[in-house]
């Protein structure tokens, strides 16, 4: 099979795993990512067909959604590039990707490196940022049913795993407690300047967000 049939293939699939998705982890997410990934990929050296592939699966079966299940997510990917005759070094490359992208609390050690995996993760990490960012972390408090803002809730600066994955804090300490930590964290050239712009348009929003919960001109 060609690259582009494969991808058109895959495009199909995601499109209709995520049908019924959250607004933030929805196809048109995955779209952002590939995007995302394909301009990182133009200034760098690297296997095009993975990074596509890993953008476009990279949250097929997100465990938020699925108990925490941590293996859904690679294990479906894997049993569709295998129905598509994928080479299993191809294969094999996705699903690490897959299963090391994730912030998981920022101290989750990646098992696992490439410059493709660097370049997703930091095309994932930008849709986390920025004007989308905001818009996505409120839409998902939203879904959870969790509080725009509480000052008696301090953000927790070190969590481990379980811990990120089980907070239930205000949609405001994720800000904190994650997407202004992004910055830092970042892979690439490319990634770095436009995470930047984006963790700029974030703290102003902060600043905005502030000045109205308090009632100042």
């Amino acid at each position: 099979m060609d690259n582009e049939k494969l991808i058109n293939k895959t495009i199909a699939f995601v499109k209709e795993k995520l049908n019924d998705a959250e607004g933030g982890h929805d196809w048109f997410h995955i779209e952002r990512v590939y995007k995302n990934s394909l301009l990182i990929a133009r200034d760098t050296e690297c296997d095009l067909l993975v990074v596509q592939l890993g953008a476009l699966l990279h949250d097929v079966a997100d465990s938020k959604f699925h108990g925490g299940d941590e293996t859904i997510g690679p294990k479906t990917a894997r049993l569709f590039l295998e129905s598509e005759n994928v080479s299993e070094t191809i294969t094999e490359h996705v699903v690490n990707i897959i299963e090391n992208i994730s912030f998981k609390g920022g101290n989750f050690q990646k098992k696992f490196s490439s410059v493709e995996l660097d370049i997703v993760q930091d095309a994932d990490r930008l849709d986390a940022i920025g004007a989308i960012g905001v818009a996505r972390a409120f839409n998902y408090g939203g879904f959870k049913n969790r509080s725009l803002y509480d000052p008696e809730i301090a953000p927790i600066s070190t969590m481990t795993k379980e811990e990120y994955k089980n907070n239930n804090a205000p949609t405001v300490n994720h800000f904190y407690e994650k997407l202004l930590l992004l910055k830092d964290k970042m892979n690439t050239d490319t990634g770095k300047q436009i995470a930047a712009e984006r963790h700029r348009f974030m703290e102003s929003f902060l600043a905005q967000f502030y000045a109205e919960w308090e009632g100042v001109k």
